[in-house]
């Protein structure tokens, strides 16, 4: 091979690199909490966020709770896709809603390191329970095996879900035809902790 031979492959080979790395979806620390509390008590111990961290994702992941959480026409079909207990009505949640919807109660949040904020992107994120009792977020895009731990995750698993608020709930027909809430999702982590 002559010199500039090597040269154009050497180019040819850094491009390839680069425009895999750029394909390469961005990862962030994340980390999952049960509730405020946890985080807050970990950031004091000199956790991955600070005690304030903990209040502003948390408040996101309650804001997205009420805007984007799976929404159902009765309290059996909210039970049957996020166990017994653990459903509320829509009412008792947003003090505005119907007391006819129900709604998975919050099982934990899922925080980000993504804190500067992106648009489109949410470094707080409600958990719930799925009938299998592992974990979801509002999006479904992820499953957890707990509510607690840390973990590197892509940047998508903190897109903002489509808001749910004022839409026609779930039925038992509508949540079997999308293989139950939770069951759908894309990528399967656990938590280490």
């Amino acid at each position: 091979m002559t010199k500039r031979s090597n040269r154009v492959a050497i180019a040819i080979l850094g491009a390839t690199a680069f425009t895999l790395a750029g394909c390469r979806e961005d990862q962030v620390d994340a980390q999952a909490f049960p509730d405020l509390q946890s985080c807050t008590d970990q950031a004091t111990q000199g956790g991955m966020f600070s005690a304030q961290d903990c209040e502003i994702a948390v408040a996101e992941a309650e804001t997205l709770h009420l805007e984007a959480a799976p929404r159902y026409d009765s309290l059996s079909v909210c039970e049957e896709q996020h166990g017994e207990g653990a459903c509320g009505s829509e009412a008792s949640a947003t003090q505005s809603g119907s007391g006819s919807i129900f709604m998975p109660l919050l099982s934990g949040y899922l925080i980000g390191s993504m804190l500067s904020g992106r648009a489109g992107m949410s470094a707080g994120q409600p958990l719930y329970k799925t009938k299998g009792g592992q974990y979801t977020n509002a999006a479904r895009t992820s499953t957890f095996s707990g509510n607690s731990g840390a973990t590197k995750l892509n940047t998508s698993q903190f897109t903002k879900p489509a808001t749910t608020a004022g839409k026609a709930p779930m039925t038992r027909a509508t949540a079997a035809s999308r293989g139950g809430f939770g069951k759908s999702a894309s990528g399967r982590t656990g938590f280490g902790g």
